[in-house]
């Protein structure tokens, strides 16, 4: 099995850069902000976040190639830095404290890229999660402060929790009456959104979530994060890791049937 310590080692350094960037711009009078061709936000702390990481990854590993949101592709070779410099950014304009900055290592192999090690820091909640594969994963400030995270146990539907972003693209998708479905099933439903559900189902505090429409950055940290800690992440098609466009997650027990719900009258 590789060791990837010192990835996730640099992982940690690049995620206290940005959250030094991100939260000197939280909740600025004067942040700037822009609409991205897709219609979604994009603010001057994203930019500035990614461009740092970037900066950082030149210097610490110029033969990866780097994946962001805001400035795309560049480099090749079987190992990729995937970065969401900021998850959550409506959230973060409107001085909502629910934002992260996702940071990813993704490797090649049979099945294509696949998260190898992935970092989650909300500084804004002072919380950070990590994983590394192979390795497990964790919660806290420091490599050398930190809490080990284990799925729940949870074995029905019926006493499950389950977290989700928004009602939008399940209608959007067809996929609402099913989704109606298991808000129904389910012993309790709440819309966190973005990555945070993900970091709740690593932490046994809640046990699915899903949501219709992501991109790699948005799923990519979450995913090994969540399978390291003894759950699942997948597509809606009910493959393995975050390649599918949209993610399901659970503790591993309750995914067929949060699949089901969600699949079935679609």
């Amino acid at each position: 099995m590789p060791d990837y310590h010192d990835d996730l080692r640099l992982a940690h350094v690049l995620a206290d850069a940005a959250d030094a960037t991100t939260m000197d711009r939280f909740k600025a009078l004067d942040l700037k902000v822009e609409t991205k061709p897709d219609m979604t936000p994009v603010s001057e702390a994203d930019k500035a976040a990614e461009e740092l990481i970037r900066g950082h990854l030149h210097r610490a590993r110029p033969r990866d190639a780097i994946l962001g949101e805001e400035y795309g592709i560049e480099g090749t070779g079987p190992r990729r830095w995937v970065i969401d410099p900021i998850d959550g950014t409506k959230n973060y304009v409107r001085g909502v404290p629910v934002w992260a900055t996702l940071i990813s290592l993704m490797e090649a192999g049979e099945n294509g890229f696949q998260p190898v090690v992935g970092l989650v820091s909300a500084p804004a909640l002072n919380r950070r999660w990590w994983a590394a594969k192979g390795a497990g994963a964790f919660t806290g400030r420091s490599l050398t402060s930190a809490t080990r995270l284990q799925v729940s146990k949870v074995e029905r539907i019926a006493d499950a929790s389950f977290a989700y972003s928004s009602l939008t693209g399940w209608e959007e998708q067809g996929r609402l009456d099913g989704f109606m479905d298991l808000t129904r099933a389910c012993w309790r439903t709440r819309g966190y959104g973005d990555f945070w559900p993900y970091m709740m189902v690593a932490e046994g505090s809640v046990d699915i979530c899903a949501e219709p429409e992501l991109s790699l950055w948005d799923m990519a940290a979450n995913a090994v994060i969540v399978q390291e800690a003894g759950g699942r992440f997948t597509g809606l098609d009910g493959v393995d890791g975050p390649g599918g466009g949209n993610a399901a997650a659970s503790n591993g027990t309750l995914h067929h049937e949060l699949l089901g719900y969600l699949n079935q009258r679609y």
